[in-house]
């Protein structure tokens, strides 16, 4: 039908721009706070884009939930404020008429949501310690950022770059502290590059500059000025911590049975659900009240989705401390907002506010 055509069209598009625009959000906050922590010197510059790829990877299944809901809510939204839902209304059609298109549209997100959720989002978590342990593997070299004063593994140097040049194969205004044999020393060389030996052994071979050796608190130093000092950099050994329930495969979690692998499990499952009672639940809260401004019904779905979000995280930390049984969980939270969607579609139906108005009893009057 026109309608359903017209309709599927729109929310396709409001959908689109819907997620770009939440990804934008989310990529800017991260971008920001991997930034910052590559500027302390904790993550090294060429690992933003790779982290900053991967917990994307991570929020796609929440994101395209929320874009879901939001495009349907927009859509039939300004459909009710230009008038077009009384076109529709007065051919014949009811509210329940926009179900089955609204699920036309949906169905194919959920099931993009349940592969991402079950399998994509756990293997994007896996990566993401794999590629952790790989840094922390790396040399003190490979993690120093210019103009950061950087401090090795085994915490007895202190390394300070002023700048690489443009191929980062040399580095220019070197300094280094470390402590041998309870005496400091300091070297500071113009420029040095580094190399790597046959046997793998990494080197920082500094060029024309000096070291300084002496006993800390005493007057007590040795001047040395050098042409080429090679110092050797070892690699840092870094331990795989024990695999979390996020990064865990969908097959293991159902295998093992713990409190935390139940929850993670039922967390997986929530997304898609949710998605979908979410889109219902945008139908019926689509719907202007001209009397309550037309943004009381945003204002109740943003409360709505909190409200849903909130409970499901809630009851997957009972499960995962084992409060509530792992066969019941998270299933009561969506069974209460199925039942809300339900009377919510019954009272546009009958052409009712979606909650009844009480009033206060007045006093009788003498």
């Amino acid at each position: 039908m026109l309608f359903r055509r017209s309709l599927l069209q729109e929310l396709i598009t409001t959908s689109t721009g819907a997620f770009l625009i939440l990804v934008g959000i989310v990529v800017a906050q991260r971008a920001g706070y991997l930034i910052q922590i590559a500027a302390k010197g904790i993550l090294p510059n060429d690992a933003i884009t790779t982290m900053l790829g991967f917990n994307m990877i991570r929020f796609l299944p929440m994101l395209l939930s929320l874009s879901l809901f939001l495009s349907i809510l927009l859509t039939l939204s300004r459909w009710y404020r230009d008038s077009e839902m009384v076109i529709w209304f007065s051919s014949g059609l009811g509210i329940n008429s926009w179900i089955r298109p609204v699920l036309t549209f949906t169905i194919p997100v959920v099931l993009l949501i349940s592969f991402l959720s079950l399998f994509v989002t756990p293997w994007a978590f896996n990566k993401v310690e794999d590629y952790r342990m790989q840094l922390e593997s790396r040399d003190d070299l490979s993690t120093i950022t210019p103009g950061v004063f950087k401090e090795s593994a085994h915490a007895d140097r202190v390394f300070f770059v002023e700048s690489f040049d443009e191929l980062g194969n040399v580095v220019k205004n070197i300094f280094v502290q470390s402590i041998q044999h309870q005496k400091l020393g300091i070297i500071v060389a113009g420029q040095g590059n580094r190399e790597t030996q046959k046997n793998g052994d990494n080197f920082l071979v500094m060029q024309n500059g000096r070291r300084y050796q002496g006993t800390r608190g005493t007057a007590e130093y040795s001047t040395t000025e050098f042409e080429k000092y090679a110092l050797r950099v070892e690699a840092a050994e870094a331990k795989r911590d024990a695999p979390t329930a996020q990064s865990t495969s969908t097959s293991e979690l159902i295998q093992n049975n713990n409190s935390a692998n139940i929850a993670e499990l039922q967390w997986r499952l929530a997304i898609p659900i949710s998605a979908l009672i979410l889109a219902l639940m945008a139908i019926p809260l689509s719907a202007l009240d001209p009397r309550s401004g037309r943004s009381a019904n945003f204002i109740l779905a943003l409360v709505m989705y909190i409200l849903y979000i909130n409970l499901l995280s809630i009851v997957q930390a009972w499960i995962a401390q084992g409060k509530v049984n792992g066969i019941l969980g998270l299933w009561p939270v969506h069974l209460l907002f199925a039942l809300v969607v339900t009377y919510m579609l019954y009272r546009r139906t009958q052409q009712l506010p979606l909650f009844p108005k009480f009033s206060l009893p007045s006093w009788p009057k003498k």
